[in-house]
């Protein structure tokens, strides 16, 4: 008896080899094809899997990623159809229409020889149907008309919630197309929790939610147990970082109160209550309210000892000085009283300063500006024998130098910076001096240093307060040290993951966005390139001018040119060039320059703007 084995000989046509060498060509199919598919499910939630008239459609069987992903748009698609453009366009963003049409068609025949059906994928004039004359059921599209109908009625909530089996496409997180429904049904799913009070899951499924965090301290009031409301209030403040400037809301710092009543003179109840206050004026806009209950916050967490509530209390002065436009100035007045004890508590307040000094160093003309005044505290540091306050200023210093291209002082300063900071057990500085240090390395083409001292740094970082600021900043440094486009792309898509559902400091993200647009655009990634310029753009707003407009200026030639537009990505590479120079970024220029001069499509490249 002869044995078959099939293969598609070139996407149009399936050829099957017997054992004793007779070939035959099947149009369109395969012998193990089976007509008249009644039954079709497809699960989307928490994996992706397909039944065909009660069988399951074994793993192995999708050969192409692309025809699994074909399945699944066209599942997604209201009428399981949509217009064979707008599939190529989601499947192959980057590719011509040509191309991208030829794709398509071959995707759609691993498609059928996965389904086993050659009518699994047909196409009506210019619509592409799922499995038209079949009964198709789309775990994901029953869970949302369910869940909607039960919001509506206000019955059949748990129902609904049990078709819930996890996020939609977990293994499509970085597919453009699966984003929109995912949030989508995301969002019904925390709202059947919230409706069935389920608030324990919507905590565990959204670790900021407020409502849920206050519904849960009420439960624990309402059961008597004040601790357990205290210490949902805590983990709820934990979540949202006062050094982010986001406390939680008055409602809910009214229920830590009451949970408080009782043993409100506990020092670190009290801290904890005047800070939160000072989180809520400093997001209502009262500037003067917000840093006057700071700095009571302060006195009462340095009187109790509590080294985080000192630092996130001086986090909150220092916001509220910046947006006042007067942060150089309380940050000279707090360095020269603090650096007098150089003890552990004056640490924190140092620690909480480094955000905004980074912050001012990238902003109009910043890193020359603070040098001046740097170098003046450096003298009283050194005076006042503050081992703390030498390390910030050589930090600071340090940074100054990189930006203006004086490689051979900034290493020597950062070296020294980074020496003082572990004489001192500063941690949080220690790690922004070896960032710095990278970077320094990255500039003299010493990719693999940069990429070791980057990684030594992050293994440190998620212990410190200060992790949102600086794990960020590290995964960016690490993109720019990969050795191709392609391994910038996997550590970026790693660090993605790693970041999901974590608190990260805005403006600390800058690099690692500008870095993930530049180097999906090197890797041919260009609509994910979009995407990520789109979201540096809206960061680079909390800057009036400043390095940053001028790297998402190199940013956009690095695309412009991956798009085949090299007269447009010349002409954004000189207008980079000259916001450099402006800044006195020398080091910047010279390389804008560089690949303004190159015609690659694909012109390479490192560092972006510190």
């Amino acid at each position: 008896m002869s044995s078959w084995s099939f293969q598609c000989d070139d996407g149009a046509n399936w050829l099957a080899v017997t054992s004793d060498g007779k070939a035959t060509l099947f149009p369109d199919r395969s012998p193990s094809y089976h007509e008249g598919v009644e039954r079709c499910a497809v699960v989307m939630l928490g994996a992706f899997g397909v039944v065909i008239d009660g069988r399951p459609v074994p793993g192995d069987a999708w050969k192409r990623t692309k025809a699994a992903g074909l399945v699944k748009i066209l599942a997604l698609a209201e009428g399981h159809r949509l217009h064979r453009d707008a599939v190529a366009d989601l499947l192959w963003p980057d590719l011509g229409a040509q191309a991208a049409a030829s794709n398509l068609r071959k995707a759609m025949h691993f498609a059928r020889a996965a389904l086993g059906s050659p009518d699994a994928v047909q196409a009506h004039g210019d619509l592409l149907v799922l499995l038209p004359g079949a009964e198709v059921s789309i775990d994901a599209e029953r869970f949302e008309a369910d869940g909607r109908a039960a919001l509506a009625s206000a019955a059949g909530v748990s129902e609904a919630l049990a078709l819930y089996r996890g996020d939609l496409l977990p293994d499509d997180r970085f597919a453009v197309w699966a984003e929109d429904p995912r949030d989508r049904l995301r969002t019904l799913y925390l709202r059947l929790l919230k409706a069935a009070a389920r608030w324990d899951d919507v905590v565990k499924a959204e670790p900021t939610d407020e409502e849920a965090h206050r519904a849960i301290m009420v439960r624990a009031l309402d059961a008597g147990d004040r601790q357990g409301a205290i210490r949902q209030f805590e983990r709820l403040r934990r979540r949202l970082r006062a050094d982010l400037g986001v406390g939680p809301g008055a409602a809910t710092v009214a229920v830590y109160e009451e949970a408080i009543a009782e043993d409100g003179r506990r020092a670190e109840n009290r801290t904890r209550v005047t800070l939160a206050r000072a989180l809520i004026a400093l997001n209502s806009g009262d500037l003067i309210e917000a840093t006057s209950h700071a700095r009571r916050a302060r006195e009462l967490a340095m009187e109790a000892d509590l080294g985080r509530e000192i630092g996130e209390a001086s986090a909150v002065l220092a916001i509220a000085a910046n947006m006042q436009d007067r942060w150089p100035e309380v940050f000279e007045a707090e360095f020269v009283e603090f650096t007098r004890h150089d003890s552990a508590r004056s640490g924190y307040i140092l620690d909480a300063q480094l955000c905004l000094a980074e912050f001012c160093l990238s902003g109009p003309d910043g890193h020359r500006n603070l040098a001046r005044r740097v170098a003046r505290l450096r003298t009283i540091a050194e005076r006042a024998g503050s081992v703390r306050g030498q390390a910030i200023a050589d930090l600071l210093l340090g940074e100054a130098a990189l930006f203006s291209g004086e490689l051979g002082d900034a290493r020597s300063l950062l070296q020294s910076a980074l020496e003082l900071h572990r004489r001192a057990g500063a941690t949080a500085g220690e790690i922004v001096t070896l960032q710095r240090l990278a970077e320094v390395d990255l500039a003299q083409d010493r990719p693999e240093e940069a990429a070791r001292a980057a990684s030594r740094a992050l293994a440190a970082a998620a212990s410190t307060w200060l992790e949102p600021h600086l794990v960020v900043r590290l995964y960016g440094v690490l993109a720019e040290a990969a050795s191709s486009p392609a391994q910038a792309v996997r550590i970026i898509e790693r660090a993605d993951a790693a970041l999901a559902g974590r608190s990260v400091c805005p403006p600390c993200s800058m690099g690692y966005q500008v870095a993930a647009a530049t180097h999906y655009a090197l890797a041919g990634k260009l609509d994910a390139a979009r995407r990520r310029l789109a979201n540096a753009e809206q960061l680079a707003g909390m800057w009036p001018g400043g390095p940053w407009h001028a790297a998402l200026w190199e940013a956009r030639a690095v695309l412009r040119r991956a798009e085949g537009h090299d007269d447009q990505a010349i002409a954004l590479f000189r207008e980079a060039a000259a916001s450099f120079a402006e800044l006195g970024r020398r080091q910047d220029e010279q390389r804008c320059l560089a690949r303004a001069a190159q015609r690659s499509p694909m012109a390479t490249g490192k560092s972006l703007a510190g």
